[in-house]
């Protein structure tokens, strides 16, 4: 059956995904965005809302000046014995130098009930470097590790930045690793991230998005029927599709893995969806959208999509064409912000009102203009279509000069993804 894609629209990279009984759950990461981590919910991988975030207060996440397309990265979404897990790092800085070793340390956050945001714990850090973790739990209770980090020993001539998948196994209560470090996965292309092991029968598989988020995007499979340790044996079919400069969508992989409840398998990867002008095609304003493909096993190997590049129209079992509603209004009655408004950085100080002045935002101006990489007084909103209206009812009344406020609608990041604004400084 048809259905549409991206399922998730706008500024949503990095899909990861889980089942508990009916209900599936998916984050996206929120690089320098706050609150960060936001969560998602479907009953049937077509319609999806947000229910809430796992990063909602400072004590959780402290990024006041990263790079541009620094902070959370490619989050991962996991449930054991009750508990749900969101795995993740923080950047304040990652474009590496020669020989830079300097990493963020990833941390993991937890709840028993992913319907109430508050929930979410402080992290949890664990004692290994690196970026795009994922936990896994074997079945006799062993929980490994696996992250993305420059090779210790670089490769000589190295292209692109050197990354490889390593792996250990981790004590969850202090975040310790209980095993040395082992890489398990390097890329020709030199760039492995995103790695996610799951087991199905007799084998383990490593699913890995190769050669950048860019127009080398791709993703890759191995399995091992040893242990998460490998040996690794590489799959027949790699990469598992390729979607090219010409397509309609560009830029695909980044995979995590799901199976309904019918006994079908289902992949969300990252795209991008880029505007055509003529003869060519301009970058996205959307920023990387989260897609949906389906996923069979042939010989004990998946195939995701049929082996097909992704398109806007898909094609699944079970599943219908549904528009992604255009519009959503906000007229600040709720005694708490809406959910889906976005800061720039964690804030330092309460800089906006809902209760001085009923049915308004009131922005207390700050320091920090727009061209500033810290925390202006400012709410953004993703954009999730190509052409759109934005209206806003702006009440401004400056008592000094070199005061401005408005809404504007620009890209934030370096990572291409256009948001609309309110703001405000002095």
């Amino acid at each position: 059956m048809s259905y549409n894609n991206p399922i998730i629209p706008g500024f949503n990279p990095d899909p990861s995904i889980i089942r508990v009984d009916k209900d599936f759950f998916l984050v996206t990461s929120t690089f320098e965005y706050f609150p960060g981590v936001p969560i998602y919910h479907s009953q049937d991988l077509v319609q999806w809302k947000l229910i809430g975030h796992a990063l909602t207060r400072p004590s959780q996440l402290q990024i006041h000046t990263p790079e541009p397309g620094g902070g959370v990265w490619a989050t991962t979404i996991r449930y054991h014995k009750g508990v749900y897990y969101i795995i993740a790092a923080s950047f304040q800085r990652y474009r590496p130098q020669q020989d830079d070793r300097v990493w963020p340390q990833g941390f993991y956050v937890k709840t028993t009930d992913i319907w109430n945001e508050k929930t979410w714990s402080d992290p949890i850090y664990f004692d290994q470097v690196g970026f795009d973790q994922d936990l896994f739990w074997d079945d006799d209770g062993t929980v490994y590790l696996s992250s993305t980090y420059r090779k210790i020993q670089p490769t000589i001539g190295a292209k692109l930045k050197d990354f490889a998948i390593h792996i250990c196994t981790v004590d969850l209560t202090t975040g310790n690793s209980t095993s040395v470090p082992k890489m398990i996965r390097e890329s020709s292309s030199g760039v492995a991230e995103g790695s996610h092991i799951f087991k199905r029968g007799r084998y383990w598989y490593l699913f890995t998005a190769e050669g950048g988020t860019e127009s080398g995007h791709s993703e890759w499979v191995n399995r091992s029927e040893v242990s998460p340790l490998g040996p690794w044996e590489l799959g027949p079919n790699n990469p598992l599709w390729r979607n090219g400069v010409e397509d309609e969508v560009q830029n695909t992989g980044h995979a995590d893995l799901v199976e309904d409840t019918k006994g079908q398998w289902w992949a969300v990867v990252l795209g991008v969806r880029p505007s055509r002008k003529g003869n060519t095609w301009e970058d996205s304003v959307l920023g990387r959208e989260t897609f949906l493909v389906p996923l069979e096993w042939k010989d004990d190997w998946p195939v995701i999509n049929g082996g097909q590049k992704i398109s806007l129209n898909s094609h699944g079992p079970g599943l219908y064409e549904f528009d992604t509603p255009v519009s959503w209004r906000d007229d600040f009655s709720d005694p708490k912000m809406q959910v889906g408004w976005y800061r720039k950085n964690t804030p330092f100080v309460n800089d906006y009102s809902l209760t001085e002045r009923p049915n308004y935002l009131r922005l207390h101006g700050g320091p920090y203009n727009l061209s500033v990489p810290a925390s202006p007084t400012m709410f953004l909103r993703k954009q999730t279509h190509l052409i759109c209206r934005w209206e806003t009812r702006l009440s401004f009344q400056p008592t000094v000069g070199e005061t401005e406020a408005g809404t504007v609608s620009a890209a934030y990041t370096a990572l291409s993804c256009l948001l609309d604004a309110l703001f405000g400084c002095s």
